[in-house]
Formats: C-alpha cells, structure tokens, sequence
C-alpha cells in the first residue's frame, strides 16, 4: 500500500484528463471532501506547540509582496495583463488546504504546516480586498464585503474543522483516539479531491482553449517558472530553519481552487489558468516526492 501511494497522484492526473467531463461534474463535493481530510490532520496536531515561527514570517512575506511587486514590475514592463494578473493571483494564492497530508508523509512537521495554513489563508482573507481595491474588475467593492467574501470562504473549509478538532481533542478524547488512527486515510480521500480537481482544471482549460492562444501558453511557462521559483526558495528557507519539506510545500503548494475562484470573481476570468496550468505542475511535483521517497 505504502508503494501504491506514489502512483495515485500521476493516476489523479491521467484519469482527470481522459474524464475530465464527468470529473468537473463532482467538483461541488471537494470542499466536503477537503473538510473531512482536514478534520482527520488536525486531529493528530497537538495545538501546543503551534506559534509562529520565523519560517512562516519569510513566507508570508514573499507571499504578500512578491504577488504585487512581480504584478507591477509586468504592467511596467509592458507585458500582457492577463499573465501580470495571473502571477498576482497565483503568488498571493493561500497554501492548499490539504498540504499536510503530502507534507507529513515526505517528513514535515506537522504543526509547522497547520501553522502557517491557518496563517496564511488569513493573511489572504485581509490582504486580497486591499489588492483587489485598485486591481481588477470590482475595484468599487467596499473593502469589508470583499473581505467577509473571501474569510467565508476560507473559515468555512480552514477554520471550522481546525477548531472542530480541536473541541473533540478537548472534550471527547476516544473520538479523537480514532480519529487519529484513521489520519492515513486522508491521503486517498485527498487522491479522490484532487481527481475532480483536475478534472475540472483539464475541462476549464480545454473550455478557454480557442481563446487567446499566445496569452495561455505565456500563462503555462510563466506559471512553470513561479512553481519551480516558489518550490526551490521555500525549501531553500526551510534547510535554514530546520524544516525543509515544510519550506517547499508551504511555499510552493497553492490552493488553486481559491486562486481560481478569485481570479474569476475579482480579476480577468482567463488569468485563472496561470492557477489551472500550477495546479498539474505541483501535483507531478508532489508525485515525483513521493515516488522518490519510496524509492528510498
């Protein structure tokens, strides 16, 4: 079984593609599934020891300022709106929600990342609304209704199983003891997610296809470039605070169904493959770890 486990992420992506039709058609149940994979992770974290570490500070940071200075430095340099967007979205883009379940098995600690998954998915709940205030197509929404917009869609998936879990590790301890032992089963719960996902990131991209063929194959090398980018500086970070699979993955794994969905609420609909084209590039990443892990 554990040998299996490298292969169901490049099985996620096949399949996503040959079905990517009736894939797209289950994506209303991934937040569902991404709550119970949640639900099973925080179980196991003991809430002690989580505070901040400096690791999580050089991350936001790179996070909130290099999503608006690589989007400025584009606009000034004349390049394509669409991709300036793009990169903006895609680098302010919160972690993915389910990035303990890979981080863990490749060795990370496991209140590092659900640390800075909390962390992060705030800082983009405040910093977004500010950003999207004078970039974008809704520039004249107030900045508290954008932000209710984006905290509700983060507290609901991030914050309602962490203090879920958070209850049951306090007042139902035998709940919590078989929570724990079934923590593994998160990770093909998290292999069903990520086939719908992709299912709908391969229908959403042949979908835009027709339209603009010059601007979407800039969004998929550009895209290239910051996942490479965010992966090697995050693990980079990580060697130097003890933590380096929690560098990379934090750094490096988006939640592209937040980004996508921001994209297409706030910003030019198109600019959400750069999401799309990051979402297959992180995931054969992620399938090379674990193969590679497996392997040693």
């Amino acid at each position: 079984m554990q040998k299996f486990r490298s292969y169901v992420l490049p099985i996620a992506i096949v399949l996503g593609l040959i079905f990517h039709k009736y894939c797209a058609l289950f994506s209303v149940a991934v937040p569902y599934i991404i709550f119970a994979i949640l639900l099973l992770t925080f179980s196991a974290v003991d809430v002690k020891r989580m505070h901040l570490r400096r690791l999580d500070v050089w991350l936001l940071l790179f996070q909130v300022f290099v999503s608006l200075g690589s989007y400025l430095i584009l606009v000034w340099a004349g390049a394509d709106n669409v991709v300036a967007e793009g990169v903006l979205v895609g680098v302010l883009c919160p972690v993915a929600s389910s990035v303990a379940v890979v981080s863990c098995m490749l060795g990370a600690d496991r209140e590092t990342v659900t640390t800075f998954t909390i962390l992060s998915n705030l800082t983009v709940a405040v910093v977004a609304p500010l950003y999207f205030s004078f970039i974008g197509t809704h520039q004249d929404m107030p900045f508290f209704e954008s932000f209710w917009l984006i905290l509700r869609r983060v507290g609901s998936v991030i914050g309602l199983p962490f203090f879920l879990a958070w209850a049951v590790q306090s007042w139902l301890p035998r709940l919590n003891a078989v929570l724990c032992r079934y923590k593994g089963l998160a990770f093909y719960l998290w292999a069903f997610a990520l086939l719908f996902t992709l299912g709908q990131t391969f229908d959403f991209v042949f979908a835009k296809g027709a339209e603009s063929l010059s601007t979407i194959l800039w969004l998929g090398v550009v895209s290239l470039f910051f996942c490479v980018l965010q992966f090697g500086l995050g693990r980079k970070l990580g060697r130097r605070y003890g933590d380096v699979v929690a560098g990379g993955q934090l750094l490096g794994q988006k939640n592209s169904a937040m980004g996508i969905w921001m994209a297409n609420y706030y910003l030019t609909p198109l600019a959400s493959l750069f999401l799309a084209f990051y979402s297959i590039y992180q995931n054969v990443f992620n399938s090379w770890q674990l193969w590679r892990m497996n392997r040693k």
